[in-house]
């Protein structure tokens, strides 16, 4: 049977993304040029390249990957994920470079803004987590065009409003990313959730194709963290480096043992590992600048871990309960309070090492009001968002169609019935 809003999508999604990318087009015909200066803390191509590399991996491949657990959501999961990174990616340049715009009448492109536009993407593809398969692509299209619009914004106000640090602004991408997500579950919450979507399920082979975006994700997260690090400070980013992959590792094994504990039948659960061995990073990419010690790093890996695993089990079906918040990843117990405790850490390092009560209580009051600004902006332009998509103007799948690849793919027997109506027709002719 053909999904019922196929001729709707056709008419809304082929517009939209050619009008969006032939604007893309005209924008960088005018407005852009490649930046070949060299950087003044001493990076090279090459070595920027590969770190350039990772991250594009992590956001293509690992994000991608990640959300093909579903068992008949494997296409959209990896598919859809490319098309809003491209998407998200090309408005992001064009949005981090609105300052050089103004300045030099001109927005420079080189390595680096291309790693800043793929995290501000990474921050859009972690809300999108939270809407996975209740969706259509024109949603999850304005989803990353908004939520990219709104961390920008919010990287600005940070570092005006507050003089934050570039690379402090850019890591908080975990905390408005998931509570982004967490204001669109609610606004666009369906009465479906409350006993669970029918497709809604894993399998062995997804399960296994899901874990391979896990893999990719966490052994790339190191480069993923250190990046944005001045080289000129030296064993800063080799402290970001081997600080995150001690998290990793410390997060994975106590996310085994956190996991076989809370589970009823003291058996592993795959997808709720996948999720918790990348508390570490996530809670250490946060919290970076206040590390200083290798067991400072693995300690709050091991927290992460143990709040990230103990919240898949139980804060994922209590916030149904209580909030009617329906979140397909388990995004909030990924990112969201990995993101927060590394921000709590963060605070308590810095403190810590300050001589001066007043620092300590400027510091304070700043990295207060920094986390504060996040989840303001990420809430309030989450429901903004979510507001705009409850329109029924853009078509969103039936309960009865989410996950479910059938609804905007050729799959199966679709596939096969179009080869042989054009083999039939060719002979005919």
């Amino acid at each position: 049977m053909a999904p019922q809003y196929a001729p709707s999508l056709r008419s809304r999604l082929a517009p939209l993304l050619l009008f969006l990318q032939i604007g893309f087009i005209v924008i960088y015909a005018f407005y852009t040029e490649i930046d070949s200066n060299v950087k003044a803390d001493g990076t090279t191509f090459s070595s920027f390249y590969s770190d350039f590399q990772d991250v594009n991996v992590m956001v293509i491949l690992g994000f991608g990957f990640i959300c093909t657990f579903l068992v008949r959501y494997g296409f959209s999961g990896s598919g859809f994920n490319l098309l809003v990174a491209v998407i998200a990616t090309q408005w992001a340049l064009i949005l981090n470079g609105t300052e050089s715009w103004y300045y030099r009448g001109k927005i420079q492109i080189n390595l680096r803004s291309l790693v800043v536009a793929e995290m501000c993407t990474a921050s859009a593809l972690i809300s999108i987590g939270t809407m996975v398969g209740k969706t259509n692509p024109v949603h999850l299209i304005v989803i990353a065009l908004l939520e990219v619009s709104g961390f920008v914004l919010n990287e600005w106000l940070l570092q005006t409003l507050l003089k934050a640090r570039p690379v402090n602004s850019i890591m908080l991408l975990h905390i408005f990313g998931a509570f982004f997500g967490l204001m669109l579950t609610w606004i666009l919450y369906r009465d479906e959730s409350m006993q669970r979507f029918e497709k809604e399920k894993y399998d062995r082979k997804t399960g296994l194709f899901s874990m391979l975006g896990t893999v990719f994700l966490w052994m790339f997260w190191p480069s993923f963290n250190s990046v944005l690090l001045d080289n000129r400070i030296p064993g800063r980013k080799l402290g970001a480096v081997c600080s995150t992959y001690l998290a990793l590792a410390v997060s994975a094994v106590t996310a085994a043992a956190v996991s076989v504990l809370s589970s009823p039948k003291g058996k592993h659960n795959l997808i709720q590992m996948q999720s918790c061995i990348l508390a570490g990073g996530v809670a250490v990419g946060v919290s970076m600048s206040g590390i200083h010690q290798p067991w400072e790093a693995m300690t709050i890996g091991f927290a992460a871990a143990v709040v990230s695993t103990i919240g898949f089990r139980y804060l994922k079906i209590h916030m149904l309960l209580a909030f009617q918040c329906h979140e397909t990843c388990a995004v909030m117990s990924t990112h969201g309070l990995p993101g927060l405790l590394g921000w709590l850490a963060q605070l308590v390092l810095e403190i810590k090492d300050c001589d001066d009560h007043t620092t300590a209580i400027r510091f304070a009051v700043f990295h207060i009001c920094t986390v504060l600004i996040t989840i303001t902006l990420s809430l309030s332009t989450g429901i903004i968002t979510g507001l705009l998509l409850k329109w029924n103007f853009w078509r969103p799948p039936q309960d009865k169609k989410c996950f479910d690849d059938q609804a905007f793919w050729e799959v199966g027997n679709q596939v096969f019935i179009y080869i042989q109506a054009n083999t039939i027709s060719s002979q005919g002719e």
